[in-house]
């Protein structure tokens, strides 16, 4: 019986060379980001947030910030998204451990009432103590925006009777209030800070008889001349 003969190996066709290279393009090597050159391209942490807040306490107790300004950049801060805006932020302010500036003078009058009248006082020394309002048959107006709030807490203890009480604070605080009303109201009306956010506080203990007391902030205090206020700056900006 014949056996037969091996047949050769058959060579198997590869794929071309040019081919092969197309399939796996060579893919170019991101260059490290140089974060002190291009502070606006790293995103900040909560711990960078927070180091800012603190720097822009410290900063309110020295003189330099405000209640207003110190409301405003705390809420700016934890909003930042970039290491370039929390830098934004503190442009303006000195390095750590800078001679401190001349706080405000203090605020020597902390009693405000208004009997058959009305009062009304923009407060802009430096507040270390709690606050009276008192309102018989009148008004009683205090705006706090541009005082020195060196702790990042006012206390107020506010009365009506039969008359209004009205506090302006700046937008983004924390409002606490409690008391008591009997035939009155006590209305809080200030825009809510971010969940978690450490900003400045005002508390008030509010007893309303027969009158009314309110706290708002400035997006609440004059909406009306906010508001063309607002569309006059939009106007300059499309010149």
């Amino acid at each position: 019986m014949s056996q037969s003969s091996p047949q050769p190996e058959r060579s198997r066709p590869g794929r071309p060379a040019a081919r092969r290279q197309d399939a796996q393009p060579a893919r170019p090597v991101p260059e490290p980001l140089d974060v002190t050159s291009a502070p606006d391209t790293v995103r900040a942490s909560d711990a960078e947030r927070e180091a800012v807040v603190e720097r822009l306490r410290i900063a309110s107790v020295e003189g330099r910030l405000t209640f207003e300004e110190l409301t405003e950049r705390t809420e700016a801060a934890y909003a930042a998204v970039s290491r370039g805006d929390l830098e934004h932020i503190t442009a303006d302010l000195p390095g750590m451990g800078a001679p401190g500036a001349c706080p405000a003078p203090i605020q020597v009058k902390r009693r405000f009432s208004a009997v058959m009248g009305d009062c009304k006082e923009r407060i802009a020394g430096r507040i270390d103590g709690p606050l009276e309002a008192v309102s018989v048959m009148g008004d009683v107006e205090l705006d706090l925006r541009g005082a020195q709030v060196t702790t990042g807490e006012v206390l107020i203890t506010a009365t009506a009777v039969m008359g209004d009480v009205k506090i302006i604070v700046p937008d983004g605080v924390s409002v606490e209030l409690s008391g008591h009303n009997f035939l009155g109201d006590r209305k809080v009306n200030v825009r809510d800070p971010l969940p978690g956010a450490r900003v400045p506080v005002v508390r008030v203990n509010a007893t309303a008889v027969m009158g009314d007391i309110k706290i708002v902030d400035d997006e609440h205090h004059a909406p009306v001349r906010r508001a063309i206020a607002e569309w006059w700056k939009g106007r300059d900006g499309r010149r």
